[in-house]
């Protein structure tokens, strides 16, 4: 069926008015919660973008990401790989934080598919601008060794924890910004300063990273407007540190901060913290507005699947307030835990003419299920992995369910089975206790009903053995190395 209304890039050329292969666009924010979006039900950050994107497509309420950090999640999306079975399965740095420290983290591996790889097999012109996190210059991580024609952006996590960098990259140059001036992303102050003038200066610069990525973004649609393209959107928003053009904090109130932030918790002080992420939010959903205008421009967005989820739930450090903007709603736990608050994210997909406008979706998905959704969409092969495509879900189809969803990360295990949630939390010491919640009248895992469902645990228990295989990079605490017996 997907043939019938695909047809094979050669012959849409010799066919006028034939249906055309779909571009595809997938934003993935940073840090951004659960409930950070007005149609998430945010009642204090305003997203109409996305919004809209959701009123003109489809909502899914749990789609979890791929782990609770940046660069294993990311490796999940673009491999389909679970954390079981990914080759990153946790944050790992090349170096410091010096300006002269060497970037990147652990780079993917040639031998690694991507969607991107999997895409340009299809004749797709692939772009990733934003942040990557998985290989730094002249590694064979590098996204224009994974199947990426155009990179921009930071290739460095650190480097990403500020917004006003010394330098970004394009493909495999330096493209110097703010007169290559750098300044370290993590200070603390032992008193406010005077003025928010103050902190105007001290750090912020005229170049603000995520404006040039967004220019790039708009520049990569125009130029391959004729298609087919793939724009991955890596938007470092609103990852800490707190730093945002000064007329989108001014867009709110000033009462909402009665105390300055000054780098206790890690990242960069700031004068009103609250409002600063706030704009952070909208400064990205405006990125994302962008986009769609330019889809728009180029007469492109009527065939183009646009999808936009997080790598992980929002973080509780550099001067962040989830309590105060209800960012995960009733779940638990923030960034960094496989409670729900860390992995269950936003995700919206539109994509006219398939997906019913204003539509919302319970089905149980996840990251490494992106990757055989666009296959589909697409019409191409996908490599194996662990996702099942969610396309029949988007169009009205017989959707296929998971078995079940796996998760590692640390010193933490989880797997969800239908309404059951099993968790290791704390994997130390040979401590193998399984937490158990029912997702379905206990979505902010308060009770632990283990002991009431011993059957229910051994099933997870099993699961948890069998979806995991063991890794020498990135071995899992306590499972892939014992403790030593007493006395030895």
């Amino acid at each position: 069926m997907l043939c019938a209304v695909f047809p094979a890039a050669d012959d849409q050329a010799k066919t006028p008015g034939a249906a055309q292969t779909p571009n595809v666009v997938y934003v993935l924010a940073d840090d951004l919660g659960w409930s950070e979006l007005g149609c998430y039900g945010q009642d204090k950050i305003r997203t109409p973008h996305m919004d809209r994107l959701a009123r003109e497509g489809m909502r899914f309420t749990q789609h979890y990401s791929g782990s609770p950090v940046c660069a294993p999640s990311r490796c999940v999306l673009l491999t389909g790989k679970h954390t079981g079975h990914a080759v990153v399965r946790n944050n790992w740095e090349n170096g410091g934080w010096g300006e002269s420290e060497p970037e990147g983290q652990y780079p993917l591996p040639e031998s690694e598919v991507t969607i991107a790889e999997m895409l340009k097999d299809r004749g797709y012109a692939t772009a990733c601008i934003g942040k990557w996190g998985l290989g730094g210059p002249e590694t064979v991580g590098h996204p224009n060794n994974q199947g990426f024609d155009h990179f921009y952006g930071y290739l460095c996590q650190r480097k990403a924890h500020n917004y006003y960098p010394s330098h970004l990259w394009r493909n495999g140059e330096k493209h110097v910004i703010n007169d290559g001036e750098y300044f370290r992303a993590h200070q603390r102050l032992k008193e406010p300063l005077a003025t928010e003038e103050a902190y105007q200066e001290r750090y912020d610069r005229a170049d603000y990273a995520p404006a040039l990525m967004r220019d790039e973004a708009v520049e990569f649609i125009r130029d391959n407007a004729d298609g087919p393209f793939f724009l991955y959107y890596a938007s470092p928003i609103p990852h800490v540190a707190l730093q945002a053009p000064q007329e989108d904090i001014e867009q709110y109130p000033r009462d909402w901060d009665d105390q300055h932030y000054l780098g206790h918790q890690g990242y960069l002080p700031h004068p009103r913290p609250r409002a600063a992420y706030a704009a952070m939010i909208t400064h990205l959903d405006a990125e994302i507005g962008a986009i769609l205008d330019e889809l728009e421009a180029q007469g492109v967005a009527d065939n183009t699947i646009v999808m936009i989820s997080s790598d992980n739930g929002t973080t509780f450090n550099g001067g962040v307030e989830a309590d105060f903007f209800d960012s995960t709603a009733s779940l638990r736990g923030l960034k960094c835990s496989l409670y729900e608050g860390g992995i269950r994210v936003p995700m919206i997909v539109r994509w006219p003419g398939h997906v019913k406008p204003g539509t919302m979706s319970d089905h149980i998905s996840s990251f490494q299920d992106v990757m055989p959704t666009i296959a589909d969409v697409t019409s191409t092969t996908a490599p194996d992995s662990d996702g099942v495509s969610f396309l029949p879900e988007l169009t009205g189809g017989e959707q296929q369910d998971h078995e079940v969803l796996y998760w590692e990360f640390g010193r933490q295990q989880a797997v969800r089975m239908g309404r059951w949630k099993g968790i290791r939390p704390n994997l130390k010491n040979g401590n193998t206790t399984i937490q158990l919640f029912d997702l379905e009248s206990d979505l902010g895992e308060q009770q632990d009903v283990s002991a009431a469902h011993p059957e229910v645990v051994d099933r997870l228990r099993r699961a948890m053995e069998e979806q995991h295989v063991p890794s020498e990079i990135f071995p899992l605490v306590t499972i892939d190395d014992p403790p030593a017996e007493p006395g030895s």
